[in-house]
């Protein structure tokens, strides 16, 4: 009984800060003054032991699968370091590159991608990258965004805004679009206790949010959680030499999370990849995948008190190799 009391306490709260984020408000939904000011103080010291980002992402834009014929299908990239691919060392090894090739093997055609990620983004960022994205008139755009929001410990009502303006624009242009949500910040090791308790609370109260948000705007899902946590602790060689963000194998992970949803936005899946599914009120599916990784949200049509949601956990897809004798400019 507790268990689902909480489950239902953590869907109210998403909903709460997905409604605020709607409508308006102010303020810090659900976090405690002394927590708030707890990430204040330690920040600096986060940032410390993060160290100085040296590097700047692979340059990752190009014609993958090149020598394929039929017309090009156009992939935008979106959102944080993540989605740039900061720490990958090779544009192969970069989330877009990955999903670009993935793509143009399943369909059989050229992909025409452009990553307009940048390091250091926040949600406010991504109306200027969709303006940017939106030039290319893409067919399918993937946002990965919602660290730095939680780093900087700003509003939550106010990033969830910002991401579901980003998707109902791209929408509006008939373009499929794939979120992965806000990574639970607090699974990195160098960022300190208390720190983390309160990087692991907005993390997830954020990714509940944007669920909500992006579900009702016709995009798939996909729960990042602690997909950095335990797993990349145990193995060093996941993590660039930051130690805060995937090094090649790293973001090889990050990308078997991902590319389901990008098939289902494709219509593209195989038969038998899906593990489980089921239809469950939009904020309890929020507040339940924000916990799992890899767990798939999508429309599931609308019941008595509200949207519903597809929750889906789906098997991960080997990421292709990127032949880069095959990209072209």
């Amino acid at each position: 009984a507790q268990g689902r009391r909480g489950g239902v306490s953590r869907a109210a709260h998403a909903k709460r800060l997905a409604m605020t984020a709607a409508y308006g408000g102010g303020g810090v939904v659900g976090l405690g003054a002394a927590a708030f000011g707890v990430a204040f103080a330690q920040g600096r010291h986060a940032k410390k032991e993060i160290g100085v980002r040296k590097q700047a992402a692979p340059y990752a834009d190009g014609l993958y699968g090149a020598r394929r014929q039929g017309t090009s299908q156009r992939f935008a990239m979106l959102g944080d370091s993540l989605a740039a691919g900061l720490g990958a060392g090779e544009a192969r090894y970069t989330p877009a590159a990955m999903i670009a090739q993935g793509v143009s093997n399943v369909l059989d055609r050229p992909v025409r991608l452009m990553n307009a990620a940048t390091v250091g983004a926040r949600s406010a960022d991504l109306l200027g990258q969709v303006d940017r994205a939106l030039h290319m008139r893409p067919h399918l755009a993937v946002i990965i965004i919602g660290a730095n929001d939680v780093t900087h410990v700003g509003r939550p009502q106010a990033a969830v805004a910002h991401l579901e303006e980003a998707v109902r624009r791209l929408r509006a242009v008939d373009c499929e679009v794939v979120v992965g949500t806000c990574p639970d910040v607090g699974s990195v090791r160098p960022i300190p206790q208390p720190l983390r308790w309160v990087a692991r609370r907005l993390s997830r109260q954020l990714a509940a949010a944007q669920m909500i948000a992006c579900v009702r705007e016709g995009a798939h899902v996909v729960s990042f959680a602690d997909e950095l946590g335990d797993e990349f602790a145990a193995d060093p060689d996941l993590f660039a030499e930051d130690r805060f963000h995937p090094g090649p194998e790293g973001y090889e992970r990050v990308t078997q999370v991902l590319f389901p949803a990008v098939l289902a936005a494709l219509d593209s899946e195989r038969p038998g990849d899906e593990t489980s599914a089921s239809v469950v009120e939009l904020s309890e599916a929020a507040a339940d995948a924000a916990q799992e990784a890899g767990t798939h949200l999508m429309a599931g049509g609308r019941g008595p008190r509200g949207p519903w949601a597809l929750m889906r956990r789906v098997r991960r897809q080997p990421v292709p190799e990127v032949d880069e004798e095959q990209v072209g400019t």
